[in-house]
């Protein structure tokens, strides 16, 4: 009996609860596709017309991934068209130029803890999560280390767009192709989850704008991740 009272009760719950949270994270963040390998904006989120997700990149940049736009004539292209209308200066490939910046930023910020980089990136609902799960990680003392060795292509998937007393609402979904090497490390730094192999992964980010009377220049942020 006095060995089970000494069995530090908070601790293992905290653990626990860490585990099943950075699962949930995983999903979103993305799932391993293809075993060999393994598994994520900086300042200023999107303004209207410059679509800005800038941030510094440690990561060397490996050739330009392969983007994919509807053609004008599909109805996602005509919703993209509707979206530029809206939002002079906006452009297709622009956009995922600066979605790609923002994956490797929110990836390399989850990893770190870096809540404030998560905050300037994602929607209040989206940092929740990240959050949540971030507490857990460190409740339980343990540490991620995730690597983007390369992104193999992001491709616009869906788009909406509605307008209604001036108030304007676009949204974007993006399918994002990965490698990645993604470890969840213990207190003690024995891997818990993960491996040092390098993985593929698929997520479908969705990124969402507002502009109207009362809200700042339309900007673009991160509401939901899944993966795809």
């Amino acid at each position: 009996m006095s060995f089970l009272q000494n069995i530090p009760y908070d601790i293992v719950i905290f653990a626990l609860l860490s585990l099943v949270l950075v699962w949930r994270l995983r999903a979103v963040l993305g799932r391993r596709v293809d075993v060999g390998g393994q598994q994520a904006a900086g300042p200023v989120p999107m303004p209207r017309g410059q679509e800005r997700m800038d941030a510094p990149q440690p990561v060397i940049e490996e050739p330009s991934a392969r983007f994919d736009i509807p053609q004008p004539g599909t109805r996602v292209g005509q919703i993209l068209g509707e979206i530029a209308v809206s939002q002079p200066g906006f452009k297709a490939e622009t956009f995922l130029q600066n979605a790609q910046k923002a994956f490797r930023a929110v990836v390399a910020a989850f990893a770190e803890g870096d809540r404030a980089t998560l905050r300037t990136y994602l929607s209040p609902e989206a940092f929740a999560g990240f959050d949540a799960a971030i507490v857990a990680r460190e409740a339980a003392q343990q540490k991620q280390r995730t690597e983007i060795v390369g992104i193999n292509s992001l491709a616009i998937v869906d788009a909406f767009f509605s307008r209604v007393s001036g108030h304007e609402k676009a949204r974007i979904d993006v399918q994002i192709v990965s490698r990645q090497i993604s470890i969840l490390n213990d207190v003690d730094g024995q891997p818990l989850i993960g491996t040092e192999s390098v993985t593929e992964f698929s997520d479908l980010w969705q990124f969402e704008s507002e502009s109207g009377q009362g809200l700042p220049p339309s900007t673009w942020h991160l509401a939901a991740a899944r993966a795809a």
